[in-house]
């Protein structure tokens, strides 16, 4: 397994940026794929950008194209995600997740590791 947290989370007035951070330790993180997903209060889990091993691919949700970007670095063993334009609708708390394969998967149960979370919250 790879241990994750996440940091960077706050309250941001719509239209404001965050940059969430997720630091990995165990094993070898340039391995894995890597997922950020959130959820809403009553909504179900959804992904809203992955990244492949080497960084070289990513993946959006439609929501978020063109404002959020999913970047990492594989010798501090994080990833992050930075996030523009910000929305009330982005309100959520936010994970990152490590899956069981590699590409691109977007289904949370193709995720078997996950952090704590952060709280993002968007006033408008």
């Amino acid at each position: 397994h790879v241990q994750l947290v996440e940091s960077g989370g706050g309250l941001v007035q719509a239209g404001g940026s965050l940059i969430l951070s997720c630091a990995a330790s165990g094993r070898t993180f340039s391995s894995y794929t890597m997922g950020w997903f959130r959820q809403a209060p009553g909504k179900e889990r959804e992904l809203v950008a992955c990244i492949t091993l080497s960084g070289g691919s990513t993946s959006y949700a439609d929501s978020v194209k063109g404002r959020f970007t999913v970047s990492r670095d594989n010798a501090k063993n994080t990833v992050y995600l930075q996030m523009n334009n910000l929305k009330p609708e982005d309100t959520a708390v936010y994970y990152c997740a490590a899956p069981y394969t590699r590409g691109l998967p977007t289904n949370p149960s193709l995720y078997k590791d996950w952090g704590q979370g952060t709280q993002v919250t968007v006033s408008s």
